[in-house]
């Protein structure tokens, strides 16, 4: 029985991811992002689970990346969609429904489907991961969880941050279109980033997995959403100084 105790929680961010892909195609980008969050959590703890039971199996390692999938590689594709059509609009909150205003589709504008680039990616980075035995205790190139955690986090900024600076640069299509590129290469790129699973509890041999949590926490109360595309670029950071050191 404690052997389908893991797989269950990872079927649980396929639901998961499945609420969020619903939610981002009809443009509630905040609850597509609160489902998110939660199918990462769940992929967290599937993880934790299997290695607190010890019942990793490969059937769980096949299935993890089909979540992952969903839950961060489609939905973060949907919601580059979605900001790649309003940046096409008079801004956000105009033209909201870019599915539902019409009956049919209009090609009119391919832009926002270039977003889906970072399925792609995300998809070839996960079956990257599954054949790759050299990513145990960390990583090659940007997770595909923190990199939507990254891309969920722009309509959010939108939303509560108030800024009018970061609302016009989230809307400009070449922002978008720039980082839609740059996330396709981090989730891809040939660096490795420390992983945050802990051995043991001593400072010393997981000083900066501390370190990155505390940041991480001040910047989380002290910048709101802001402070996640700024926690990826530090987790980048802190990852190359530390395999330079």
């Amino acid at each position: 029985m404690k052997k389908h105790i893991p797989n269950f929680i990872t079927l649980l961010n396929v639901f998961c991811g499945c609420v969020a892909a619903v939610f981002a195609v009809l443009n509630k980008l905040e609850i597509a992002a609160i489902f998110v969050a939660l199918g990462i959590f769940f992929d967290f703890f599937d993880g934790l689970a299997a290695r607190a039971l010890d019942v990793k199996s490969e059937l769980g390692l096949q299935l993890d990346s089909l979540a992952d999938m969903i839950t961060s590689g489609l939905v973060p594709g949907i919601v580059m969609f979605q900001l790649l059509a309003m940046s096409q609009t008079s801004g956000w909150g105009d033209g909201s429904h870019f599915f539902l205003e019409s009956s049919s589709l209009q090609f009119k504008n391919l832009l926002p489907f270039f977003g889906f680039v970072i399925t792609m990616a995300s998809g070839y980075r996960l079956a990257k991961f599954n054949i790759d035995e050299n990513q145990t205790s960390s990583f090659i190139g940007l997770p595909t969880p923190a990199n939507a955690l990254l891309i969920l986090s722009l309509p959010l900024i939108l939303m509560y941050q108030n800024n009018e600076f970061l609302n016009t640069l989230i809307l400009n299509q070449w922002f978008l279109f720039i980082l839609t590129i740059l996330s396709a290469y981090l989730l891809n790129a040939n660096i490795p980033l420390f992983a945050l699973k802990f051995k043991n509890t001593s400072f010393k041999d997981n000083a900066m997995r501390y370190i990155f949590i505390i940041i991480s926490l001040v910047l989380i109360v002290t910048m709101k959403f802001m402070a996640i595309p700024l926690i990826i670029l530090f987790y980048v950071v802190s990852s190359i100084i530390q395999e330079r050191l």
